[in-house]
């Protein structure tokens, strides 16, 4: 019998392997409104650096998360979007960002700010 590449003491380990960190579920979180342009993400998250940005971004395409869309066009335009496979997490994503909405309210109270507001949906 062969082993197992990886082994994992519970299965959020694996979640958190792909996911985890500060900058990758934000990330994806903001793709789950659709389409993304490098320029985009950034203003989304002014605090993040373009090298992890990129970084994270090459991550999460490597693990098939995330599809690297490359027009082919001067000036060059390139957009990221979920995978099929990513649009999977898109619940998770939304369940965090509900529990984040409720932890800054239980913490902060009126001093607690989101400043990013979803898009509306075309009706």
């Amino acid at each position: 019998m062969q082993e197992p590449d990886k082994i994992y003491n519970t299965a959020v380990e694996a979640t958190l392997e792909v996911i985890g960190g500060k900058w990758k579920p934000v990330i994806l979180f903001h793709l789950t409104f659709g389409k993304r342009r490098n320029g985009e993400l950034k203003r989304l998250m002014p605090a993040i650096t373009q090298k992890v940005l990129t970084q994270q971004l090459g991550e999460l395409i490597d693990d098939g998360i995330v599809f690297r869309i490359s027009y082919n066009q001067v000036p060059p335009k390139v957009e990221y979007k979920l995978t099929d496979y990513g649009w999977s997490l898109k619940e998770i994503l939304h369940h965090m960002c509900k529990w984040g909405d409720a932890h800054i309210e239980k913490v902060y109270g009126d001093r607690g700010t989101v400043l990013f507001e979803p898009p509306q949906k075309d009706e």
